[in-house]
């Protein structure tokens, strides 16, 4: 399937599948996108002209959709962390609901499957300005509810990740009939 839905690419129609240079290549770039050519290159065993070439496709693709900095939400002062799951009456896909992505408060918007219509991960300076983003949301024609899950601490985030698992280990604890 090769069209789009809703501004999301589908999978499909990449033109030649990623190699393991690429996917080392993305994995390196993901750590830290300044690196140059020469650099990249050293480390996966190709020439610059070559990562430069590769970049290019990869780009081109959409395997790289951009290049942007990462910001320390403690040094821009949005240290409140949380997810926020959204119930509506119908649809939750209204384009009034999806208008609330234009806080920047709102880093992501997802439609779900489950007990929810709409999950939002919001970072905001603090729980005045949480409280206030709420309110924006129950403003929407068709929003219920909201529960909003505040992050204490987290332990990992990070950016899509070029590696895949290709073998999952045995669960430790496989269930065992009863003797």
């Amino acid at each position: 399937m090769n069209q789009e839905t809703d501004g999301i690419r589908q999978n499909g129609g990449r033109g030649r599948d990623l190699d393991a240079f690429d996917r080392k290549l993305l994995s390196l770039l993901v750590e830290d996108a300044t690196r140059s050519y020469v650099e990249l290159g050293e480390q996966i065993g190709l020439s610059a002209p070559a990562v430069h070439e590769r970049v290019k496709r990869l780009k081109r693709t959409g395997a790289i959709r951009q290049t942007a900095a990462l910001l320390n939400p403690i040094a821009i002062h949005k240290t409140l962390l949380a997810f926020v799951h959204v119930d509506t009456h119908g649809w939750g896909k209204s384009p009034e609901l999806l208008a609330i992505s234009k806080y920047p408060e709102v880093e992501e918007m997802h439609s779900v499957a489950g007990d929810t219509c709409m999950l939002l991960k919001v970072r905001t300076k603090d729980s005045r300005a949480l409280e206030g983003l709420l309110a924006r949301i129950y403003d929407v024609p068709g929003v219920i509810k909201t529960r909003s899950y505040v992050v204490l601490s987290t332990h990992m985030e990070r950016p899509v990740q070029a590696d895949i698992t290709t073998e999952w280990p045995a669960p430790r604890q496989a269930a065992r009939p009863p003797r």
